[in-house]
């Protein structure tokens, strides 16, 4: 189970290394590392694990943030329209991208930076990712192209 003591904080040199791409078919270790990675996210978002593991409020994590440089990153989000995206991704590629600018008004928070953050992050309105998607309960690996607005196109993109 990863815990707030498993994700490196800013500053160390993996957050600013470039994550390797994974080869499939995916390892057993990478299959984990995503199922893992993606219950941290839920747990974050559930108050009993909240309080009971202290564990800070995320939406996503990507595997440098638990000290692995490889392309995998999860997202565990509902949008505020009620729609829920839950995905466990593997190489995603940024394939497309409006020229609008948005940002989320009170800023952007970030599991391995523990100091508040002032100022905003620039993203794009409109983003296409390409990705595998891999499916946890199947255990299949399938191809996605994922075209994101708003708050949710914030998350993946951050």
């Amino acid at each position: 189970m990863i815990l707030m003591k498993n994700i490196i904080r800013e500053g160390h040199p993996t957050l600013e290394t470039i994550a390797k791409e994974v080869r499939l078919p995916l390892s057993s270790g990478d299959k984990k590392l995503l199922k893992e990675m993606l219950e941290f996210v839920m747990n974050s978002q559930d108050e009993e694990m909240v309080e009971k593991y202290g564990l800070r409020p995320a939406v996503g994590i990507a595997a440098p943030q638990v000290g692995i440089t490889k392309r995998i990153c999860v997202v565990y989000i509902t949008d505020f329209d009620g729609t829920q995206y839950s995905y466990a991704l593997v190489n995603p590629v940024l394939k497309a991208k409006s020229k609008e600018i948005i940002y989320v008004p009170g800023g952007e928070g970030c599991l391995s930076v523990d100091r508040e953050t002032e100022g905003i992050t620039p993203r794009y309105k409109s983003v296409t990712f390409e990705a595998l998607s891999y499916d946890l309960a199947s255990g299949q690996v399938i191809p996605v192209e994922l075209t994101l607005e708003g708050y949710v196109g914030i998350v993946f993109q951050h």
